[in-house]
C-alpha cells in the first residue's frame, strides 16, 4: 500500500487562485494523501470555493481559523494534525505538476529524508513562463543561510524519520527556519532539478519594500538562529548578493 503523504496550505483571500491550486492536487497521479486547508479567516470567497470540493473528497480538510494569525500559526496547525508518513507544504495560489508527489515518493527512501524539486516562474495569470528555479543537486544548513532554495511549494519531509517540527511564529522566513531546523538533523537536502512545480509571481511580489525583507533577514540570523554578529554578517552579505541577482532576473522578464 503507498504510504500517507499529508499536505500542508495556509490560505489567506486567495478566491482568485485557490481553485487552480485544489485542481492540480486532485490531478496528482498519486492519490493517497490528506490535505489540510488552514483558511487564515479569509474576508473573501476562498472558504466557499473550498468548502464545495471538500464536500466531495473526504481527502480534503478544511479548517478555518477564528481569527488572522498569520502564515506561520496556520501552518503549524496542519503540521500537527498530520498523520502522513510525508510531509509537503503549497501555498493557495501555487500548483503542482501531475507527477510532482509520485516522484517525490519514488525517491525520498534513497535520501536522508528530505528532499525538494526545481520549479517555473509564472506571472499572475499562469499565461507566461518567467523563468524557472532550478535547485542544487543538494543544500545544507550552511547553503540555506546563504539563499534559501527550498521553495514550499516542493519541499518534500521523511517525518516519520526525522520527526514533526515546527515553524518559528515569525512574519516572514518561517518557512526557512523550518527547512534549517530538518539541516541541523541531517547533513544536506537533497535537490530533483525537474521541475515538478508552478510558482506565481503576484503583481505585488516584486514591489516589497526590500529594506524591510533586509531588516528581517538580520533579525532571523540574530534571533531566530541565535547567530553571532560576525557570522550574521557573512550570511547577510552573500544573502543581499544573491537576492539582487534574482530580482535583477525578474525585473528584466
Amino acid at each position: 500500500m503507498n504510504p500517507l503523504v499529508s499536505i500542508i496550505t495556509a490560505c489567506y483571500n486567495a478566491e482568485d487562485f485557490i481553485e487552480e491550486t485544489i485542481k492540480s492536487i486532485l490531478n496528482q497521479s498519486f492519490s493517497n494523501w490528506e490535505w489540510f486547508v488552514i483558511d487564515d479567516f479569509s474576508t473573501d470567497g476562498s472558504v466557499s470555493i473550498i468548502e464545495e470540493y471538500a464536500q466531495n473528497d473526504a481527502r480534503i480538510k478544511l479548517l478555518p481559523l477564528k481569527k488572522n494569525s498569520g502564515a506561520a500559526i496556520a501552518r503549524n496547525t496542519g503540521i500537527a494534525l498530520a498523520k502522513g508518513k510525508y510531509m509537503t507544504f503549497i501555498d493557495a495560489d501555487d500548483v503542482w505538476l501531475p507527477q510532482f508527489l509520485a516522484e517525490n515518493v519514488a525517491r525520498i527512501e534513497q535520501t536522508e529524508g528530505f528532499l525538494c524539486a526545481s520549479y517555473d516562474l509564472y506571472d499572475e495569470s499562469l499565461k507566461l513562463k518567467l523563468g524557472a528555479l532550478i535547485v542544487p543537486k543538494y543544500a545544507t544548513y550552511s547553503d540555506i543561510l546563504k539563499t534559501n532554495t527550498i521553495g514550499s511549494l516542493t519541499a518534500f519531509i521523511d517525518i516519520s524519520r526525522l520527526g514533526k517540527e515546527f515553524m518559528p511564529e515569525i512574519k516572514y522566513r518561517q518557512d526557512m527556519g523550518l527547512w534549517l531546523k530538518y539541516l541541523k538533523k541531517i547533513n544536506r537536502a537533497e535537490g530533483i532539478q525537474q521541475s515538478l512545480a508552478i510558482y506565481r509571481i503576484r503583481k505585488q511580489s516584486l514591489s516589497n519594500n526590500k529594506i524591510n525583507l533586509l531588516k528581517h533577514q538580520w533579525i532571523f540570523y540574530r534571533d531566530v538562529e541565535n547567530l553571532s554578529v560576525l557570522k550574521s554578517s557573512y550570511y547577510f552579505i552573500i544573502w543581499m548578493y544573491y537576492g539582487s541577482k534574482k530580482y535583477r532576473l525578474l525585473k528584466m522578464k
